[in-house]
């Protein structure tokens, strides 16, 4: 693991000073803060949409507004709603034998916490964090993605132009700059990405005993049901996987179907493609997929499946355009396990399709791999929708819809087992970059002096009591 450059060092440093100053800033001082971040959101959302579309070739304004502007602002406002309260001391009664002392848990910042930023969603990954963070008073360093250069070194120069050098810095490089910023010692770490670099990351931050949440992927399923309304279930399936050409970390990346209704799941994908993209060939509101590596590795994942034998179920009449970077969104039908697509995260518009003949099958198929982090369900049976949320485990769950449990503040987000570890959003986020620190008041008067050595029948029968009581 790269050695941290001595900048980032000297930055983390200079910033762990200035928060050793202020160690808990008070509400007005994290409110400032989050409304300046506001501001420069709402000032620069023009500027940060082209950079972004730049970044990718194409990415339509109206996505980035909608899934990367609006859900930070939304976060933005619920924290300058909350967060006043989030902060106070919860205080309690201590334990029934230790009376009338009490208890209370005081939310502490950490200090200063890293942020390591994707190029999927580079505005919504760095700010969603970022509002958590600043809500709970820290103050916080980014590693932008080198995937999208021109958005990153405008949020770096935007960020700069907004706070100064001691609330928030902005880094950006190239993959070695990223494994020196995973290896500085900061007092939390969240970094969001695939789950092969997050097995680095979290072995530069154990290095140093930084604690960390991980957001990472895997292949997340969508299981059709056999009581499921199809028309709809089909609707949202196709929109949670081609908004920004299926590079979204919560796709749908392969689908459960009653082999019944196969014929009648495919036909009606395409059709809906055909609905929602009518000019896919023209790329009007269709993404571009962000780079010439990614573009490679979706159409050697397809490729190869085909060649594997696996059927090509078009979605639309569009085709490839590599100058473009538009890969045409497919089906994949007669896949299996042995076969690359089903074992790699997709993170592109291809979506395996595989029947299941009871609902046992397809439950079965999703516990026996690894834990996603999300699971889509399309079911009007409530016993069946518990059923399927019993045994199964997923980071998060939307049922009869895709995506949507990212945007409620009231959920944490975060994966489970190789899809993550902790959660952000909301209060759940305000609490990752806290220390709840626990703290015990004595009262004048209290009884632990009979508990003192040395131990005779007075002790005796005080423990005998507090056995007793519990």
């Amino acid at each position: 693991m790269k050695e941290p450059s001595p900048s980032l060092h000297s930055t983390l440093l200079r910033m762990r000073e200035a928060q050793a100053r202020d160690p808990l800033p008070p509400w007005d001082v994290r409110a400032t803060r989050l409304r300046t971040l506001e501001k420069m959101l709402n000032e620069q959302r023009v500027p940060f949409a082209e950079a972004i579309d730049a970044d990718f070739g194409h990415r339509p304004q109206e996505e980035t507004e909608l899934l990367e502007l609006y859900p930070s602002l939304s976060n933005l406002k619920h924290s300058l709603r909350r967060g006043r309260r989030w902060m106070r001391p919860r205080g309690k009664l201590a334990n029934l034998v230790f009376l009338p002392a009490r208890t209370a848990l005081l939310p502490q910042p950490r200090g200063v916490v890293g942020i390591i930023v994707p190029w999927n969603y580079p505005l919504f990954l760095a700010v969603g964090p970022l509002i958590d963070a600043l809500t709970a008073g820290n103050r916080v360093m980014l590693k932008m993605s080198e995937f999208t250069p021109r958005f990153s070194a405008l949020f770096a120069e935007q960020v700069a132009r907004y706070f100064s050098s001691d609330e928030i810095v902005v880094v950006t490089g190239d993959a070695e700059v990223a494994q020196a910023f995973s290896a500085l010692p900061f007092d939390h770490l969240l970094f969001t990405g695939s789950t092969a670099v997050g097995h680095h990351v979290m072995r530069a931050a154990a290095a140093n005993l930084t604690p960390v949440t991980l957001e990472l992927g895997g292949k997340s399923p969508a299981i059709v049901g056999p009581g499921a309304r199809l028309e709809h279930a089909v609707e949202r399936i196709v929109f949670g996987k081609l908004v920004n050409a299926g590079q979204t970390c919560i796709a749908p990346d392969y689908v459960l179907v009653p082999r019944a209704q196969m014929a009648q799941f495919v036909g009606a994908a395409r059709d809906m493609v055909g609905k929602l993209y009518p000019n896919l060939r023209l790329q009007e509101q269709y993404s571009s997929i962000v780079s010439d590596r990614q573009y490679e590795r979706l159409a050697r994942l397809r490729d190869e499946a085909v060649a594997a034998g696996a059927t090509l179920e078009p979605m639309s009449d569009a085709h490839d355009i590599p100058a473009k970077r538009l890969l045409a969104p497919v089906m994949l039908t007669n896949v299996n396990d042995r076969m690359a697509v089903m074992q790699d995260e997709i993170f592109g518009p291809l979506l395996p399709v595989l029947p299941y003949d009871s609902l046992d099958e397809a439950i079965g198929y999703v516990a026996s791999h690894p834990q996603p982090l999300a699971l889509y369900l399309f079911e009007q049976n409530g016993s069946t929708i518990d059923e399927v949320l019993k045994r199964t485990h997923a980071g998060g769950v939307t049922v009869n819809d895709t995506l949507y449990h990212i945007a409620q503040h009231g959920l944490p987000f975060g994966g489970v087992g190789p899809s993550g570890i902790g959660g952000y959003h909301g209060e759940a986020g305000f609490r990752t970059f806290s220390h709840m620190k626990p703290i015990f008041r004595q009262a004048r008067f209290n009884g632990t002096g009979m508990l003192n050595p040395p131990y005779g029948a007075q002790f005796k029968r005080m423990l005998k009591l507090l056995m007793r009581v519990g």
